[in-house]
């Protein structure tokens, strides 16, 4: 049985469930209008098949993305679904800088060696940003912020994305037309492309290679 508790608020009932929501838990839910869902919930035909018999008609993502969830089936069924299409591009720019920062310079490896005092720099050593060449893919709000921090490392700026962004050309951004075509020129590659069956594996052992 699952373990939930519900809250009265302004005429609304939330109840909560613990359970990540997949086809095996979505019949633990009875008697909702809505259920709230998230990245790792497993929205396939089977699970919104069980969420529709039970009465539930809207999907709210409390998150951008929308890959986990079975489209075609949630239109067949004539459920409605909504999302959150943005929030702070500047936050998960940085966050992935921070990553790009750290796997340069092995910053989570030299931690774990200082706290030893060992002080080698054996392994440790990076490059510099400075005149590297990045690939930006996807120049949708955080593509363009990543980009941005980007420059100011005085890096070049390569992106590929299915239309020509502006905002990016005037940042002094090269676009390119083919998605292929920017492995060749860059040094560092960073994704800012939802999950979609086009942008599926498009790093692979090609575009490695």
């Amino acid at each position: 049985m699952s373990l939930h508790t519900q809250v009265e608020q302004d005429q609304i009932a939330f109840e909560y469930h613990p359970e990540e929501l997949n086809a095996k838990t979505a019949k633990l839910i009875h008697d909702c209008d809505t259920v709230c869902a998230f990245v790792n919930d497993k929205l396939d035909a089977e699970c919104l098949t069980t969420l529709y018999k039970n009465g539930v008609r809207l999907i709210a993502m409390r998150c951008a993305g929308f890959n986990n969830v079975d489209l075609k089936k949630l239109t067949e069924l004539g459920m409605k679904i909504v999302r959150v299409p943005a929030y702070s591009p500047y936050a998960v720019a940085e966050h992935a800088i921070a990553l790009l920062l750290n796997l340069n310079r092995k910053i989570h490896k030299a931690y774990n060696r200082t706290r030893e005092n060992n002080f080698s720099l054996d392994g440790l050593l990076g490059f510099d940003f400075y005149g590297r060449t990045v690939g930006v893919i996807g120049a949708g709000k955080i593509g363009r912020c990543f980009a941005a921090i980007c420059k100011g490392f005085g890096m070049k700026i390569v992106y590929y994305d299915i239309v020509e962004n502006q905002e990016m050309n005037d940042m002094g951004a090269t676009f390119v037309n083919k998605i292929t075509d920017v492995f060749p020129l860059v040094d560092i590659i960073s994704l800012h492309c939802p999950l979609t069956p086009e942008t599926k594996h498009i790093i692979n052992k090609e575009t490695i290679a």
